[in-house]
């Protein structure tokens, strides 16, 4: 008898487990589906304002698979700029999953890379060991204080995150600017001015084999971490639970505050930490080239990825091969560089429209 409970048990276990596994596969499916019609939609559109300008649309879609994904070189490019969308995603997604809208990863980024060029800087001469572990703690410190900021004003004073994180996102551009064109400026640097050089030794290098630098490994890696941290875990449980119902956590005793403001800081912190890797990785200083919207294109990796940080890592790398593919539609057919940035925002308009028609679908069928 107790054999047969025990084999009941084992039994009613396994059903619930399959059942949470159908459970996850359809919440899945659901977030997967809206995103693939969302970006074929995108790519008819984007076929018509092609056609308009007087090209053939699979003649440039071609191209821009040949740009993106089309050799190994362009795999590469296109990994390269996919590194630094992963991080800023991050900054959108995280609080996204408490019901959050943050688009401040921008500003993030170019206070973490200013950051991290203004730490090197007194450590001129220490060894690399030294300067880039200080400089990637930097740049993560300031880039979570920034957008944990947007998250405490909507806490304790109810600010708009929205409105906030954009607003602190054009701060940081501003302060960016003084400190770079003032007190942190490099003497040497006329034309474009930068901060000092943080010296080659402290360069981030490639990945073994591949020329695409260790920022890559850091996306992918903070991705997981996340991932880990969202989904099994009782930080993410409690977090979930504050994006589903606000008012049940605090009956639940949860600290909705507190989850708020460190989500945005981590949020935040892989943001700075995008602009350390521009900066130790591309540029070598903090200078005008940070600002280089990819705080503004991880907003749209994100909503694409339905807020997932393990989403995030395929559309990133469809992102950037979008953005690399940018200068072979110009040497081939004469459409602008920008020509991708209008395939991103019809990207982003389709997405939004999208969800919208889901949310009024939603409600229509949900009992009243």
């Amino acid at each position: 008898m107790t054999a047969s409970a025990s084999v009941v048990s084992d039994l009613g276990t396994g059903s619930r487990r399959l059942g949470a596994l159908k459970e996850r596969s359809r919440g899945w499916l659901e977030g997967l589906l809206p995103t693939l019609g969302a970006i074929v939609l995108s790519l008819l559109l984007f076929g018509v304002f092609v056609a308009l300008a007087g090209h053939s649309p699979l003649a440039v879609y071609a191209a821009m698979y040949r740009g993106a994904f089309g050799t190994w070189f362009s795999v590469q490019n296109s990994l390269l700029r996919a590194a630094p969308l992963m991080l800023t995603a991050l900054c959108t997604a995280l609080p996204a999953r408490l019901g959050l809208i943050v688009i401040g990863g921008e500003g993030a980024l170019v206070v973490g890379g200013l950051a991290a060029g203004a730490v090197a800087i007194p450590l001129a001469g220490a060894p690399p060991v030294v300067v880039i572990p200080a400089m990637m703690a930097a740049s993560m410190l300031v880039g979570g204080l920034w957008i944990g900021a947007a998250g405490a004003l909507k806490v304790l004073r109810g600010v708009n995150e929205t409105i906030s994180s954009l607003l602190l996102a054009y701060i940081g551009i501003a302060l960016f600017n003084h400190l770079v064109e003032g007190p942190l400026r490099d003497p040497a640097s006329l034309n474009k001015p930068s901060t000092p050089d943080i010296g080659a030794a402290n360069m981030l290098g490639n990945l073994p084999g591949l020329d695409v630098h260790w920022g890559l490994a850091f996306g992918v890696v903070l991705c997981l971490v996340c991932q880990l941290l969202m989904e099994h875990s009782v930080f993410g449980f409690a977090a979930r639970m504050v994006g589903g119902n606000p008012r049940a956590a605090r009956l639940s005793g949860l600290g909705v505050p507190r989850l708020v403001i460190l989500t945005c800081c981590i949020g935040g912190a892989a943001a700075g930490l995008a602009g350390m890797v521009e900066v130790a990785a591309i540029h070598g200083k903090a200078n005008a080239s940070l600002l280089a919207g990819y705080g503004y294109a991880g907003i749209l990796v994100a909503f694409l990825a339905n807020h997932s940080a393990l989403g995030i890592l395929p559309v990133a790398v469809l992102l950037g091969g979008i953005s690399a593919s940018g200068g072979l539609l110009q040497r081939t057919f004469g459409l602008p560089d920008a020509t991708v940035n209008v395939l991103q925002g019809i990207l982003f308009v389709v997405l939004l429209g999208s969800q919208t028609y889901r949310g009024r679908v939603r409600l229509r069928r949900s009992p009243r």
